[in-house]
């Protein structure tokens, strides 16, 4: 593996120093003089593109005198500048406008796609965390804990519980908790400010080489804004006991300095019988600045806290009975308490016109503790059958990511190579059986988890003609480590273990308005590390194999349309368990499917878009008639309308489609599907904004979580199975006011 690595390398240094040649350099900047990154700069003569960095600088190599070059980026207007000489860097400033569809550029782009990202967050904006993932197309989420917990995931016919096949980060600091207390992969993501995100880069399937653990069924990262362009202020009010404090502050910004401090409170009640009583604040700070004209320096630090209490999923039998509603509950002392705070460092360094590295460095310290009910009666017919999982963590890491362009009279592209580290200390990782949230009965499982994951990767891009080549591999080492504290004596288990996934696309331009691209590669998640050590699991890093063929489309200005059909084999799922609240190992699987995209502007202040997923999963080496995947989702479909009008109006209309799926293995329960949308409107004038926002509008009775439990009640004799589930939220409006200054 070394030599392939070596081998690798050699080959892509090669052809950046062979095909390099006299280059064209030059920086994007937008009319406030602050760089714009990921601008699609195209040679009209050479038929070559580049994308600009952090910095907004470019380089393009082959570069002649008179060739023309046309600038892009969604949310600014599209613009040609001829090339006179190549003596001098050029500065191209870009004029911004109203987000347009016709802006978007597809030919010879790998993320392409991510417009689609970016046209949700533009047209649809957020104000709640909960709403940031269903940004990303054909993704779902729901509640299902009183709020203050993470919120379990739907993707690619995946229940992927609270984040075991999709790895989620913010600004490139990882989310996913592996060996956590509750789940594995569980990805919290309510530290993060809504109004601080400025991008949502996302990719389906296990085809990124920087991308490693849980990015099976796909990737979501969060980007926060560099600075703020004005100060903020906003509050919010609502139906049960929804109240919001924002703040976001621009400290200062000018002559390529920045730094902003956004604030918020986040109160809620919810709609059940025993309030949640959810209080959520949250503190974020950002510095970006330019220390020379090569050196680039990102920091910023987060902190958060979150308390609540929930009425748990209740079994449909006690409603069907009237002896609770449906926003009563069999055991209200449910809830918990959570807190982040991270510390995240990059460091963007451009060696040359073409050459640059990317330094990063964070820390978090994470605190978890969560009481649960699944089962009510079932294992203690006396006091209960309430759990607790509990943890402290802290995660340090560091990456490295070089990147070069090259250029040649036919080949063109880029070749990066990065390596990673990361380290969770977990202490005091405990599952314990509890009473009224204050009384410990019996301590089922604690212990401490020292979890570290080494990586590297190598990846390119050769660009020829309307070809694009995108070969892959990465290289992922773990060493898990648990020192259980309930032994008599002292114990230390570790295991090591490593994986090597290659990745490889094609992608065909046919013309600039359409690209044919084919998907495959490998991808992997983590096994807990007390299941790895206890060899309980069949595999330590169970593999994904999964591969893609699609096309995105704009057969007219106005309209971008994406289609895809897609396969993913994955060595051993996680499967969640209602009786202990945790996710344990189970066989193999299959998923396929088709998925459909369309965004259509009817005019330049009204569009729609439509996301549709169908897919197909089965358990493998299972008889037909028991080889569903419990809550694996078969149809799913999210849509709508949004308003961005001149005279300050604003607003849009959205659904969301959940059908029905199996509970259980041979489907003898079902997890009922739904059909939910929402709604907001409001208008804006000078520095002020007013919006009302309506969930459910048509106040539909929907269950947001469901699973099929086994459990007991009080009075029962007997434990039945059957669908347990947490009701969605009913009609409810909250009114929003802003200003800016």
């Amino acid at each position: 593996m070394k030599t392939c690595l070596v081998g690798l390398f050699a080959l892509f240094t090669t052809l950046s120093v062979t095909l390099s040649a006299q280059s064209l350099s030059g920086r994007v900047i937008d009319n406030n003089q602050h760089p714009v990154e990921n601008a699609y700069v195209y040679s009209v003569g050479l038929d070559q593109h580049v994308h600009t960095k952090k910095d907004g600088s470019f380089a393009i190599n082959q570069a002649q005198v008179n060739d023309t070059l046309r600038i892009s980026h969604l949310g600014y207007k599209t613009q040609s500048v001829p090339v006179i000489s190549l003596d001098a860097p050029l500065t191209i400033t870009l004029q911004e406008q109203s987000f347009d569809i016709s802006e978007v550029v597809i030919a010879q782009k790998l993320d392409a796609l991510n417009a689609v990202a970016d046209f949700n967050l533009a047209t649809n904006p957020v104000t709640n965390s909960q709403e940031v993932l269903r940004l990303v197309p054909g993704l779902f989420i729901g509640q299902h804990a009183g709020g203050g917990k993470a919120e379990q995931i739907f993707l690619r016919g995946f229940d992927l519980d609270h984040g075991t096949d999709i790895q989620l980060t913010a600004d490139g600091m990882p989310i996913n908790m592996v060996s956590h207390a509750h789940g594995q992969g569980y990805a919290d993501m309510h530290f993060i400010i809504p109004e601080s995100i400025e991008k949502i880069d996302f990719g389906k399937g296990a085809y990124y080489g920087d991308k490693g653990n849980f990015a099976t069924a796909g990737y979501v990262d969060v980007q926060t804004k560099d600075r703020l362009e004005q100060s903020l202020v906003k509050t919010e009010v609502g139906q049960f006991g929804h109240k919001r404090l924002l703040s976001m502050v621009d400290v200062f910004n000018k002559n390529g300095q920045s730094a902003y401090i956004a604030t918020e409170f986040y109160g809620y009640d919810g709609p059940f019988e025993s309030p949640q009583n959810l209080s959520r604040t949250n503190i974020f700070a950002k510095y970006s600045g330019l220390l020379n004209s090569s050196n680039r320096l990102e920091a910023s630090f987060s902190t958060f806290t979150s308390q609540w209490n929930a009425s748990g999923q209740i079994p449909q039998r006690a409603v069907d009975n009237g002896s609770i509603s449906r926003f009563g509950a069999i055991d209200d002392t449910e809830g918990g308490n959570t807190a982040r705070t991270n510390i995240n460092l990059e460091h963007h360094k451009r060696i040359n016109a073409n050459t640059s590295i990317v330094n990063q460095a964070y820390y978090s310290y994470y605190d978890f503790t969560l009481f649960s009910n699944f089962t009510f009666f079932l294992e203690d017919s006396v006091n209960g059958d309430q759990i607790k999982q509990q943890e402290r963590r802290n995660i340090f890491g560091v990456s490295s990511t070089l990147t070069q362009n090259f250029s040649g009279s036919k080949v063109n592209g880029t070749w990066r190579a990065g390596v990673n580290l990361r380290s969770d200390n977990s202490y005091d990782n405990e599952l314990s059986e509890t009473l009224n949230r204050s009384t410990t009965l019996n301590i089922l499982q604690k212990g401490n988890i020292y979890e570290t994951n080494y990586g590297a990767f190598a990846d390119a891009q050769f660009h020829w003609g309307k070809w694009t080549l995108n070969p892959a591999v990465r290289v992922d080492y773990f060493n898990f480590e648990y020192q259980d504290a309930l032994t008599k004596t002292y114990t230390f288990e570790s295991v090591e273990k490593a994986i090597v996934s290659p990745k490889i696309n094609l992608f065909y331009a046919a013309n600039p308005n359409v690209q044919w691209y084919l998907k495959a590669g490998k991808g992997f998640h983590s096994n807990d590390t007390r299941v790895v050590v206890a060899q309980n699991g069949r595999t330590v890093l169970p593999a994904s194999y999964g591969s893609d063929l699609g096309i995105l489309w704009k057969p007219t200005s106005k309209l971008l349309l994406n289609a895809a059909v897609w396969q993913l084999y994955l060595e051993q799922e996680f499967v969640y368990v209602g009786d202990a609240g945790i996710v344990e190992p189970s066989g193999e699987t299959q998923r396929q499917g088709i998925e459909l995209s369309a965004r259509y502007a009817f005019t330049s202040w009204l569009t729609a878009n439509a996301d549709v997923t169908l897919t197909d999963a089965f358990a493998l080496n299972t008889p037909e008639e028991e080889n569903n995947i419990p809550l694996a989702p078969n149809v799913t479909a999210t849509g709508g309308l949004a308003v961005q009008h001149p005279s300050g109006w604003f607003g849009n209309v959205r659904f969301r489609h959940l059908a029905d799926r199996p509970a259980n293995e041979d489907n003898s329960i079902v997890a009922l599907g739904y059909t939910v949308f929402d709604a907001n409107i409001g208008y804006k004038r000078k520095s002020w904004a007013v919006q009302v926002f309506v969930q459910n509008l048509f106040d539909t009775n929907w269950n947001e979580a469901q699973f099929a439990t086994e459990s007991q009640l009080r009075n029962e004799t007997e434990p039945v199975e059957e669908l347990h589930f947490t009701p969605g939220t009913p009609l409810a409006a909250n009114l929003a006011v802003s200003y800016t200054f």
